[in-house]
């Protein structure tokens, strides 16, 4: 997930230098997008990941 909000920066980084402001902004849009969602799986894996078992 990380990887395509990496490319759609890119993408976006490309578009703005040659002056296509609305794909720039979309694509910004979406590589923010899954920035987010990225984070919240990745703490949600911290979270709730694997444990260890509790033998007792």
């Amino acid at each position: 997930m990380l990887s395509w909000a990496l490319f759609f920066f890119v993408v976006a980084v490309i578009a703005a230098i040659f002056g296509f402001g609305g794909i720039a902004g979309t694509a910004a849009g979406i590589a923010q997008l899954l920035f987010v969602v990225f984070i919240l799986l990745f703490l949600a894996a911290l979270l709730f990941g694997r444990r260890t078992p509790d033998i007792t």
